[in-house]
């Protein structure tokens, strides 16, 4: 039997590789150009495709049409690109952001330079040295089944390359908005190109645009647990509960490492030495108890999921490709190992949510908050307190259980049965995004009970750290007053803090 120890606790395996991965797409990272080992693969794709035309052997995209039309032939390589990323043109909806689309090209050229898609390398480095002057497409959030890979959204961005279409424009401030592709372009003292069919194939039919927003999400869902268990430990703190219950010998006990780190984060807001208040109950309700095994399971569904993208991150999702001197025709770009992980996100961040909310309902009532008035109001009767936030929370929990329904579950066939199993990965990890800013409304929400806490049990919260500045966000409710902007002001508080909680632990 392994043993399992508190200090196996302190890293989680994907988390930091997927946040170094974050910041390597940033506004400021730069692309290395190929080194010989890329280029020596690169060429070796080449010349295999090269023997196979040689040889008149049939190949997906170069010498037949795409998709269902694969039973037809195709003659020039320039009209076929141009043919494929301009009948995938149909994205609609709201664009993704400039962090996910930076993140979905720089996922995408990083595949190219791999050597299984038989890219030019001169092509390559144009492409990348576009994006390291900055060029950001205007990518649809909709319109994708994610089986031949996220071949929509992907078609955008690659369109932008030939000028049509939008790219985003970063000013001085860092303040983004959109213009025609075309004159981003010209502002960066560039020309719209063609894409040959090889390079357009290879760009196009990847997981890269659900990848990059179920990256995103992850990293996200992983600051709301650390954003959760802070709030946990303040909690306890202020309520005097019985810290036995964030002791590491529970994890250590049963083995679970995501419950240990939790345990850990939540023991770093408790004072050394804190004493139940004899008026607690020896065993909290399970929403301050359980919260070690509750945070921690989540993280731990959060770091398998991770693992899934960190490897989608390092493999190729391309058809066909080139493998030791074969070409093989096969269906890499299917999106169900992000799709899956993206819908564990959802049903995992739900519960992280749901918990705040419940501690939220905790520290409202008085027979769980140590007979403190009702909504925390100090004007009972006249006063309604933080009644209206508790509302809204629920509300945001009853919409985020919508949103993580699980997209796999919506799957339909489509391109005239070609295409007849489908993971639908964007449509989740875009509801998962909307599911992940709720979630973070009911952090903030439970953020603003935590502070009015802290002021009725007559903690002092001046001086500096993350509580004292929390006061600062939410003065004491002498009188009732609107809270929306609270909440947001507790939610980014909490995001910056758990950011640079993590941050920290890579160090």
């Amino acid at each position: 039997m392994t043993q399992v120890v508190e200090g196996q606790a302190a890293e989680l395996a994907s988390t930091g590789y997927l946040r170094r991965i974050v910041a390597s797409a940033g506004w400021d990272a730069r692309l290395a150009p190929c080194d010989a080992d890329d280029l020596a693969r690169m060429a070796a794709s080449a010349r295999t495709i090269e023997a196979q035309l040689a040889d008149g052997k049939p190949i997906y995209g170069l010498t037949q049409g795409f998709g269902p039309l694969v039973t037809y032939t195709a003659e020039s390589e320039l009209e076929q690109g141009s043919s494929l990323i301009s009948h995938l043109g149909t994205g609609q909806g709201e664009p993704l952001s400039p962090e996910v689309s930076r993140l979905i090209l720089w996922l995408r050229i990083q595949n190219m330079r791999k050597g299984y898609s038989a890219v030019s390398p001169e092509f390559w480095q144009v492409v990348a040295d576009l994006w390291n002057k900055g060029f950001t497409p205007v990518i649809p959030r909709h319109g994708t089944v994610s089986a031949s890979g996220d071949l929509q959204p992907l078609a955008h961005a690659a369109l932008a390359f030939t000028g049509l279409g939008e790219a985003w424009q970063r000013d001085s401030g860092g303040r983004w908005t959109t213009v025609p592709a075309a004159d981003a372009l010209a502002a960066l003292g560039a020309r719209p190109f063609e894409w040959p069919v090889r390079e357009a194939l290879a760009f196009v039919n990847g997981t890269g645009a659900s990848l990059a927003v179920s990256v995103l999400n992850h990293q996200s869902a992983v600051r709301l647990v650390r954003a959760g268990a802070a709030l946990t430990g303040r909690l306890a703190t202020l309520l005097r509960a019985n810290a036995e219950h964030y002791d590491a010998g529970h994890g250590i006990a049963r083995g679970q490492l995501g419950q240990l780190t939790a345990a850990e984060w939540m023991r770093q807001e408790i004072p050394a030495g804190l004493e139940r208040d004899a008026r607690r109950p020896l065993q909290e309700p399970y929403s301050l108890r359980c919260a070690p095994q509750v945070l921690g399971a989540v993280l731990d569904q959060l770091d398998a999921a991770g693992d899934v993208l960190r490897r989608e991150v390092d493999g190729c999702q391309d058809n066909p490709i080139t493998f030791e001197g074969e070409l093989l025709h096969g269906g890499n770009f299917h999106a169900m190992p992000v799709g899956l992980a993206s819908d564990q996100i959802g049903l995992a961040l739900h519960m992280a949510a749901y918990l705040a909310e419940r501690q939220l309902g905790l520290l409202l009532s008085p027979a769980t908050n140590g007979d403190l008035p009702p909504m925390l109001t100090p004007r009972a009767g006249r006063g309604c307190g933080l009644a209206g936030v508790h509302i809204s929370a629920t509300s945001f929990v009853s919409r985020i259980r919508m949103l993580a329904q699980p997209s796999s579950l919506t799957t339909l066939p489509t391109n005239g049965w070609n295409q007849d199993h489908v993971p639908m990965a964007l449509n989740g990890a875009n509801s998962v995004s909307e599911a992940l800013e709720l979630g973070w409304l009911v952090m903030g929400s439970l953020a603003l009970g935590v502070a009015q806490l802290a002021v009725m049990t007559g903690h002092d919260t001046t001086g500096e750290g993350v509580w004292a500045r929390l006061a600062e966000i939410c003065p004491p409710l002498d009188a009732d007053r609107p809270m929306a902007a609270e909440v947001r002001a507790a939610r980014d508080l909490l995001c910056e803090h758990a950011a640079g909680a993590l941050a920290d632990a890579d160090r």
